[in-house]
C-alpha cells in the first residue's frame, strides 16, 4: 500500500508557529510530529545577571497572551525566595489581574480559535454571516478582559505595574468600579455560549486515556494557583518537585522541549483542572459543570474548549466579588525586599495549564533560572492524540481528515503565536 504523508504545514488559529507531519506505512500511522519552528528565545540564560526587577520584564515577554501568568509566576517565585510578605489587598489584585487574562484568553480562543472548526468556517469573520451576535458579543467580552489587564498591569500587553512587594500604582475605587457594570451581563453571554457548544457533535476520532495535571489550590477551593501539583493518578508533589513531573528533554523535529511523567505523555489545561478540581466550582459555573461534564471528556480534548468556557463564566462571577473586597482594604505600601539570597519555585495555572518559574538569586540578581511552560509540557499529548485520530480518519478514508486533526491540536490552544494557514494533505 502507497505511503501517505498527512503535512500540516502551518497550523491556523494558534499563538505562533507550529506544525504537524503524520507519516503512514503500509497502510497504519508510522509517526506523527508536532513540530515548533520558532526558534528558542533563551530566556532563561538571558536573566542570568539581571537584577529581580529586570527579570520580571524580561520573563513576561515570554508570551503576549499569558504575560500576565508569567509575571504573576515570577513575582510569586522570587518573593518566595526572598522571603517578601505582601498584604491581602496585593493579593487579591493579583488574583483580579490572572481572572482579568483568562478572560482575554478563553474568550479569544473558544470563540475566534475553536468555534469555527464546528461550522467549518475558516475564522469568526466567516460566523458573521450567521452567527453576528455571538460574534460582537466575543468582541466586547475580550475588550473588557484587556482593559482590566490594562487597568492592573499599566498597559495592555507586558504591564510593568505589578512589582516585588506589590504595585506601582493602586487602582482606585472608581476605575474598579467600572468593570462591575456589564459583568452580570457576560456572564449571561457566557452562560449561552455553553449551553450552544454543549449541542455542538463532537468529533471522537482521537479518544483515548491520559494523565492530568494542575494546581491544587490552597483551602480546598477552584482557583489558579497553589504550591501542590494534583496527579489524576492519584500522586500529589510539591511544586518545588516539579522536575520529577515535567522530565523535560529536547527531540530533534521541534524546538520546543517536551515533557513525560513516568515515561507517559500528559495533559495540563483547562480539561485538566474541570478534570481534578471542576467539583470545587462555584455559582452558574458549578451548574454548568455538574450538568455538562462527565467521564468521556476525560478521554477527548476537544472537550477542553468547553472547559475554557466554564472557567471564563467562573472568572466573571468571581471578578465582582473580588473586587468588593479590594475596595474594602486600605492601599498598602511597597514592600522591599531586606533579603537579596535566595532560591524558589512557584506555580500558576495560566489559561493552557501549568506554568513553573524557577529562581536562584545571589546578592539581589539571578544566577539560574528555570521555566517550564503548558504547551512544553503537553506536546507529546497532542501527537499521541493525533496517532490514534489519524489511523482512524485514514482507515475510512475521511475528507475531512486534515479538519480533524488540526482541531485536536488547536484544541488545546498552544501558546505559539496566532498564523493563519491552513492544513494541506499530500498523498504519494
Amino acid at each position: 500500500m502507497a505511503e501517505k504523508t498527512i503535512s500540516v504545514d502551518v497550523i491556523s488559529r494558534v499563538e505562533g508557529d507550529g506544525g504537524i507531519q503524520v507519516f503512514t506505512k503500509d497502510g497504519k500511522v508510522d509517526k506523527v510530529l508536532v513540530d515548533i519552528f520558532e526558534g528558542p528565545r533563551m530566556i532563561e540564560a538571558l536573566v542570568r545577571g539581571k537584577t529581580y526587577t529586570e527579570t520580571l520584564s524580561l520573563v513576561s515577554r515570554i508570551c503576549a497572551i499569558c504575560t500576565v501568568s508569567h509575571r504573576n509566576v515570577s513575582i510569586k517565585a522570587i518573593e518566595k525566595a526572598l522571603k517578601v510578605k505582601v498584604p491581602e489587598k496585593v493579593k487579591l489584585l493579583r488574583e483580579l489581574m490572572h481572572l482579568a487574562e483568562y478572560v482575554e484568553s478563553h474568550i479569544l480562543h473558544v470563540y475566534y480559535l475553536a468555534l469555527p472548526d464546528f461550522f467549518k468556517q475558516p475564522s469568526a469573520i466567516a460566523l458573521l454571516a450567521t452567527h453576528k451576535e455571538t460574534v460582537v458579543q466575543a468582541v466586547v467580552m475580550k475588550k473588557y478582559g484587556t482593559e482590566l489587564m490594562q487597568l492592573l498591569m499599566g498597559r495592555k500587553i507586558h504591564g510593568e505595574n505589578p512589582q516585588i512587594g506589590g504595585f506601582g500604582r493602586i487602582p482606585t475605587n472608581e476605575e474598579l468600579d467600572k468593570f462591575l457594570e456589564n459583568a452580570a451581563e457576560y456572564q449571561s453571554w457566557v452562560s449561552a455560549i455553553i449551553d450552544l457548544m454543549a449541542t455542538l457533535p463532537i468529533p471522537e476520532y482521537g479518544v483515548r486515556d491520559t494523565t492530568f495535571m494542575c494546581c491544587n489550590p490552597a483551602d480546598g477551593k477552584f482557583g489558579f494557583e497553589g504550591d501542590t501539583i494534583l496527579i489524576s493518578t492519584g500522586e500529589e508533589y510539591p511544586v518545588e518537585e516539579y522536575k520529577k513531573m515535567t522530565n523535560e528533554r529536547v527531540v530533534p523535529h521541534s524546538y520546543a522541549k517536551r515533557s513525560k511523567y513516568q515515561d507517559k505523555p500528559f495533559s495540563v489545561s483547562a480539561l485538566a483542572r474541570l478534570a481534578l478540581i471542576g467539583d470545587r466550582l462555584t455559582g452558574e459555573a458549578k451548574e454548568k459543570y455538574d450538568k455538562y461534564f462527565n467521564e468521556s471528556w476525560k478521554s477527548n480534548p476537544i472537550y477542553n474548549n468547553l472547559c475554557q468556557a466554564i472557567e471564563a463564566l467562573w472568572a466573571f462571577e468571581q471578578i465582582p466579588i473580588l473586587i468588593e473586597k479590594i475596595k474594602a482594604l486600605p492601599d498598602p505600601e511597597m514592600v522591599i525586599p531586606e533579603v537579596l539570597d535566595g532560591t524558589a519555585t512557584a506555580a500558576v495555572e495560566a489559561p493552557r495549564g501549568t506554568l513553573y518559574h524557577t529562581y536562584e538569586i545571589k546578592d539581589g540578581k539571578i544566577v539560574n533560572a528555570d521555566i517550564i511552560t503548558p504547551t512544553a509540557q503537553f506536546l507529546d499529548d497532542i501527537e499521541k492524540y493525533i496517532w490514534v485520530a489519524a489511523e482512524k480518519l485514514l482507515a475510512e478514508d475521511n475528507p475531512d481528515t486534515e479538519l480533524h486533526l488540526e482541531m485536536i491540536a488547536r484544541a488545546y490552544d498552544p501558546c505559539i503565536s496566532c498564523s493563519c494557514h491552513m492544513v494541506k494533505l499530500v498523498k504519494e
